[in-house]
């Protein structure tokens, strides 16, 4: 099977959208399928107002002419993006099965950004995901989450981690434990929940993203290293006492994982994403005062971190995937071949 994934995220972006992309296609590739993708550098693009290294579709012309061209057998659209909603229109008029899934709270962004309610964010929600034969979600807490906001057909998919690439290495003692952060640089992310903790350990932030400036002027004493890839990435894990996730938005957190993976606790809030992955008083802990998450977290036990990541297999992540594709009949092949 010819499998099409259209998202509007996509290298170079570093993010967990993107990584949970790559990780599944080559869990497809690995069931025997063909994995293509339809993404933003096929069409002219502009970058993302606020984030420079995002680059958009503006608008993604021909896009039928795309899909048209690739062939696929079965599509899935990522991302609720314009390249995303070009396919979704595309798709629709001409009657052809699709899915989708759900990677972030939209919502939410959009309403730290700009006030706007709750309520619009899951009206475009609703609207963009009904016409999909399923939507796929992160956790049971999410699919529970957006079925109180109406969308329907949703399906758990979870996420991996690459226990081979992210693993513990020699861990030396100090006086001054190490608090990391790895991810987006932006409001959302919750940024100074962390940054002004009054704990005296050395803090350490790992990524880039808007805001970056304007904390490195306020937090002099934090470490701010930028992006960091691979064996760094892992390395910078490894070395943490505790890595401290502050957002109350995202849907689940890679970071997370990848950090139990190198045998480093997580304290969190105890919300939506942290309460799917981490295991509070063994993997982590989850408290409504962040400070008190890291002293709690600061005593977990690093091989049960690393247990814990273990059992969440990509392989599992990519079959679940397949299975909930609606593969096209021979009518909608036809239909696809046809379409102008």
């Amino acid at each position: 099977m010819r499998v099409l994934i259209v998202t509007d995220a996509w290298r170079p972006q570093t993010n967990g959208v993107v990584t949970t992309l790559e990780q599944t296609i080559a869990g497809i590739e690995a069931l025997g399928h063909e994995a293509v993708v339809l993404e933003p550098s096929r069409f002219r693009t502009l970058p993302m107002p606020g984030y420079g290294e995002i680059r958009v579709s503006l608008p993604p012309l021909r896009v039928g002419r795309h899909i048209r061209a690739l062939a696929p057998d079965a599509v899935h659209i990522a991302t609720e993006g314009p390249l995303g909603f070009a396919a979704r229109r595309w798709l629709k008029r001409r009657g052809l099965p699709f899915t989708t899934s759900l990677h972030t709270k939209f919502p939410e962004y959009v309403r730290a950004r700009t006030g706007l309610p709750l309520s619009l964010g899951y009206a475009f929600l609703r609207r963009f995901h009904r016409p999909a034969a399923s939507t796929l979600v992160t956790t049971e807490t999410q699919r529970a989450e957006l079925s109180a906001w109406g969308l329907e057909h949703l399906s758990v998919w979870g996420r991996g981690v690459d226990v081979e690439q992210f693993r513990p290495r020699p861990h030396r003692p100090r006086p001054r434990p190490v608090l990391l952060y790895v991810g987006r640089l932006a409001v959302e992310k919750n940024l100074p929940a962390f940054l002004d903790l009054e704990h005296p350990g050395h803090k350490v932030v790992v990524g880039d993203g808007p805001q970056r400036a304007a904390l490195e002027r306020r937090h002099p004493d934090v470490e701010f290293l930028g992006y960091r890839y691979g064996d760094d990435l892992a390395a910078a894990y490894a070395d943490a006492d505790v890595f401290v996730f502050p957002s109350r938005t995202d849907t689940f957190g890679l970071v997370m994982l990848e950090a139990m993976a190198c045998g480093t606790p997580v304290a969190a809030y105890p919300v939506t994403g942290p309460r799917d992955v981490v295991v509070d008083g063994v993997t982590g802990a989850l408290d409504e005062d962040l400070g008190r998450a890291v002293e709690r977290a600061l005593a977990c036990d690093r091989g049960a971190c690393r247990r814990h990541a273990e059992a969440n297999d990509w392989r599992a992540v990519a079959r679940r995937f397949v299975d909930d594709l609606v593969p096209f009949s021979p009518e909608a092949r036809g239909h696809l071949a046809e379409a102008a």
